[in-house]
């Protein structure tokens, strides 16, 4: 008997929401890339991927501030000028071909991040130039915000990586921000997706609960210890193979 796919789609959010809470990210390019797998539609992928978005960056935000505090200064000027425009993406609808383009970008970047994460020895142990100049985080927030709203990811999997890698924080102190990040922007980005009334599968509700159960286990073991280095590189490939399916 063939497995239901509601059903295979369930445990794939599950394991992405499980793995990305526990970075302190939503797992939005991971619903995208099973969703892609599965060649769901993007009028169905984008406002399916920030309801799932939103109930795990908030369990992610929660466990985090609690286990080490949520900077403001790696939050609110991003914030700022990320949630308008991620209101203004979620409004705009992309044609079939550009969207797809756009969606597998953002996976194969985050295929990269990840793997490159998966190289890195000791990320804390780097030298911090503190926060960013407030015009930076919040011209920066204005991108990501309009890259999140158009595709359907909270934008987290590029502030986190900017975080670290510029030096305005480690792994551990951008993991709250970023939750609080990913959380206001899927919201704006669904809020701009409503006014267009946009298709939602029946099955969402047992979704939601699959990736709220995963976020809460993801999330309680990542406040403690970051995620492991092998489900990286497998979530890795899985986003490279939805990634190239979504370009070509």
């Amino acid at each position: 008997m063939p497995i239901d796919q509601d059903l295979l789609l369930g445990l794939l959010f599950f394991g992405a929401a499980l793995l990305y809470s526990s970075v302190g990210h939503g797992g939005g390019s991971g619903y995208l890339a099973a969703m892609a797998l599965f060649g769901m539609p993007p009028a169905v992928m984008r406002p399916t991927a920030l309801v799932m978005n939103i109930g795990v960056a908030t369990i992610s935000m929660v466990r985090f501030a609690r286990a080490g505090g949520l900077q403001s200064r790696l939050f609110l000027p991003f914030a700022i000028t990320s949630v308008p425009m991620a209101f203004v993406g979620g409004r705009i609808q992309l044609p079939l071909a550009w969207f797809g383009a756009l969606v597998g970008v953002v996976l194969l970047f985050s295929a990269a991040r990840l793997l490159f994460e998966t190289l890195q020895r000791d990320t804390d142990a780097r030298p911090l130039r503190g926060p960013p100049q407030v015009p930076v985080a919040l011209m920066t927030g204005a991108v990501i915000g309009l890259l999140a709203g158009l595709t359907g990811v909270g934008g987290g999997i590029f502030l986190s990586p900017l975080i670290v890698l510029m030096g305005w924080g480690t792994v551990r102190d951008s993991a709250a921000p970023t939750a609080a990040f990913i959380l206001v922007n899927s919201i704006s980005g669904l809020v701009g997706l409503l006014t267009r009334q946009p298709t939602l599968p029946e099955a969402l509700p047992n979704w939601v609960a699959a990736v709220l159960v995963g976020g809460f286990i993801g999330a309680t073991l990542g406040a403690r210890r970051l995620g492991n280095q092998g489900l990286r590189r497998a979530l890795a490939l899985v986003l490279l193979v939805a990634g190239a399916k979504m370009l070509f």
